[in-house]
């Protein structure tokens, strides 16, 4: 792969490559989890979870770290992940990445040889009267970039500020972000349902995408241009997924106030004197963090916790709470919030701890 994804002599097995790739996602927050050797398919099931009637829900497997279930087993613990793809048969193994659970919208344009569908399948919801030449039509590359031209924007296959994979079957895989409490559904670009336009499939919660660098008998998913990291969903694109009904209904199921650990109540407590401004502030954003555990995604768990963490630096400067403490509180709550997401929380809090403790929190605000 590109220089982002270096693989060292010693990696150079097929094992080395899906080893280094599947640390390479996970550094980069996506959960992943193996596909069949040789293969953009999930691994296969265990015999009990292919039995008749069997399903993920309540399943042991997730819990006792098999893969089972494809993109639900996805992890982002470093160890399952050395096991997965180090040990055992994980060599052969490929690289799939949980899009909704990572936070990606994922644009899967096909450049298969099809006869074209009835006009109205051909970008679901837009008119194209009989009158319309369609000579020259063939894949998703034209029906994505005709949308892209009435909406008078560029085609996201020639977006050269996000993260592109070329597949081996000719198509192109555009990764984007989605912006936190938007929770996009996935579609196929056949589909009769559903769909943004024809040979345009959508990758994004309840579905997965093939990692960059994963090889399979096919060949192998290619980064193209200079961007290794995917860049915000553009609004127009955001319009064109809800107007095609991409966008999932909210969700209805009741958030109770999740009490934060009492350490750093008392933390604070004893550097500056009970219920302050400082304290109440920290309760606040605590609990903002906690609230998540009540959604396994799309609750902007990231974003609070940075916020958590940038309040937390701000009362360590101030003398309001010891570093120590801070850290210790924020790692322990967000471990019980987003098990198995250590390493990427770990960041998190750190990055915005430094950054809080550039500005010193007053009680009347910051300094």
């Amino acid at each position: 792969m590109a220089a982002e994804l270096r693989v060292s002599r010693s990696e150079q097995s097929v094992g080395g490559r899906s080893l280094a790739t599947a640390k390479w996602c996970a550094g980069k927050g996506w959960p992943v989890h193996p596909l069949a050797a040789g293969r953009k398919t999930p691994a296969g099931n265990c015999d009990t979870c292919r039995a008749a009637g069997h399903t993920y829900e309540g399943c042991s497997c997730l819990e006792d770290g098999r893969w089972c279930h494809g993109f639900r087993a996805a992890t982002l613990d470093p160890a399952r992940i050395e096991r997965w793809w180090g040990t055992g048969p994980g060599p052969g193994l490929g690289v799939g990445v949980a899009c909704g659970l990572s936070g990606l919208v994922v644009i899967d344009i096909d450049a298969h040889a099809q006869p074209l569908p009835d006009r109205s399948r051909l970008l679901p919801g837009i008119p194209i009267a009989e009158g319309v030449d369609l000579t020259g039509l063939a894949d998703g590359f034209h029906t994505l970039g005709v949308l892209a031209a009435l909406r008078g924007v560029r085609s996201p296959a020639e977006d050269t500020s996000t993260l592109r994979v070329r597949t081996p079957s000719g198509g192109l895989h555009v990764w984007y972000r989605s912006l936190p409490g938007h929770r996009w559904q996935s579609s196929t670009g056949s589909s009769s349902g559903r769909a943004l336009a024809w040979q345009v499939d959508i990758r994004a919660h309840g579905g997965y995408i093939v990692a960059p660098g994963t090889r399979t008998t096919d060949g192998a998913y290619t980064p193209v241009g200079a961007a290794r990291d995917p860049g915000l969903l553009p609004d127009w694109l955001a319009a064109e997924l809800e107007r095609t009904g991409h966008l999932a209904p909210a969700r209805r199921t009741p958030v109770h106030r999740v009490v934060p650990p009492p350490r750093a109540r008392q933390a604070v407590a004893a550097a500056g004197g009970g219920r302050t401004a400082a304290s109440k502030a920290l309760d606040k954003v605590l609990s903002e963090v906690a609230a998540c555990a009540a959604l396994p995604e799309g609750a902007a768990f990231s974003e609070k916790l940075n916020r958590a963490a940038y309040t937390a630096g701000g009362l360590v400067a101030a003398g309001h709470l010891s570093w120590a403490d801070a850290e210790r509180t924020l790692t322990e709550l967000a471990a019980g919030v987003r098990p198995g997401q250590e390493r990427r929380c770990e960041a998190i809090i750190r990055s915005g701890l430094h950054a809080g403790e550039r500005r010193p929190l007053a009680l009347g605000g910051r300094s």
